[in-house]
């Protein structure tokens, strides 16, 4: 009887082989081991018997030539500078498992007419599927729904809510940090963020609020929106300690703009966190570990979000729905020195 392989003269088992003895075509033998709902269920068990007879195992590439793929997506992005695409890609490399399917990355620049090249050079290498994650969470134009493979959109969510979006959930991250800093045992609690042009500072803004009025506590003066910097970060802090010198507790609409609150706070002669607890949003390695103290941040989870993605992709290529809507992915809260002191 033919053998796996494994042996020193045993013959390899083919896909031809099992279609042989289980009496149908090579074609027919594939769909029925993929599970393919179009094969007579008689058929399917005889050729799944065929197989375990003969001890086949299947050959994950050939599998997917005869599915007429070729094991490359397209990740389309417009985020130059990486900071939110890079642990997308991460999760989603990691989804699709290492050299299983490759990730032809292309970089758009936040240009429509790039955006167009670039999509168009992804389906003429017949990519299997797309994942397009923007630069901001602020709803982005639809590719359109000519497009022959499945699309996820990451980050960014499609303005078309027939397109499925996977996105970090803005408002449940500023829930989450005040809800932190109350069980610190901060009440006078202010807010500081970036652009309010920007999705995530309105998102993020409308949870902090609501953690706020749960509590019954009121936010201490008015959400200070400047620009996603540290400068914005020392200036506004500045202003809140002269003003309201009684806060115990800052959210930071974003890392960088806590590390200048923590900087101010220094400067004025405010211990953090005994003094006055910050804490930041996005994680951002760079910032949160060479910050003193370190820096509390909400995570967005990118990696959860770009894994969901390939999930999303896979299923679909497997004959699953893809899916609509906006889903959310909920964040982490990562606890550092800047509002817990160390022991």
């Amino acid at each position: 009887m033919p053998g796996n392989g494994r042996g020193g003269d045993t013959k390899v088992v083919t896909l031809s082989d099992v279609a042989a003895l289980a009496g149908v075509s090579v074609a027919t033998a594939s769909k029925a081991l993929n599970d393919r709902s179009h094969v007579a269920a008689r058929t399917k068990a005889r050729v799944q018997a065929a197989a375990e007879q003969l001890a086949f195992v299947p050959n994950r590439m050939a599998q997917g030539l005869l599915a007429g793929r070729t094991g490359t997506v397209g990740l389309l992005t417009g985020d130059l500078q990486g900071r939110f695409v890079i642990p997308i890609l991460m999760g989603a490399e990691d989804a699709f498992g290492a050299g299983r399917v490759s990730v032809f990355l292309c970089d758009a620049r936040d240009d429509a007419i790039r955006e167009q090249y670039q999509l168009q050079a992804l389906l003429s290498r017949r990519v299997d599927g797309l994942i397009v994650v923007g630069s901001r969470t602020d709803p982005r134009p639809t590719l359109g729904h000519d497009i022959p493979v499945p699309v996820v959109y990451v980050y960014a969510p499609s303005d078309d809510p027939a397109d499925l979006s996977l996105v970090p959930d803005n408002v449940a991250a500023g829930r989450l940090a005040v809800e932190h800093l109350i069980g610190c045992g901060r009440r006078r609690i202010a807010h500081v963020s970036g652009d309010e042009g920007y999705a995530a500072a309105r998102d993020r803004a409308a949870g902090v609020r609501e953690s706020l009025e749960a509590a019954g506590l009121e936010l201490v003066g008015d959400i200070m929106y400047s620009e996603w910097s540290e400068r914005w970060g020392r200036d506004a802090t500045a202003f809140l300690l002269e003003r309201h010198p009684e806060i115990d507790a800052i959210v930071c609409g974003s890392d960088q703009i806590a590390r200048g609150a923590l900087d101010t706070a220094r400067d004025r002669g405010r211990a953090v966190p005994d003094d006055v607890a910050v804490i930041g949003f996005d994680n951002w390695d760079a910032m949160v570990e060479h910050s003193r103290p370190e820096l509390t941040s909400i995570d967005p989870n990118l990696q959860l979000l770009g894994r969901a993605a390939a999930q999303r992709v896979f299923a679909a290529l497997d004959g699953d729905a893809l899916g609509a809507g906006v889903q959310s992915q909920a964040p982490r809260l990562v606890i550092r020195g800047s509002t817990v002191p160390r022991t």
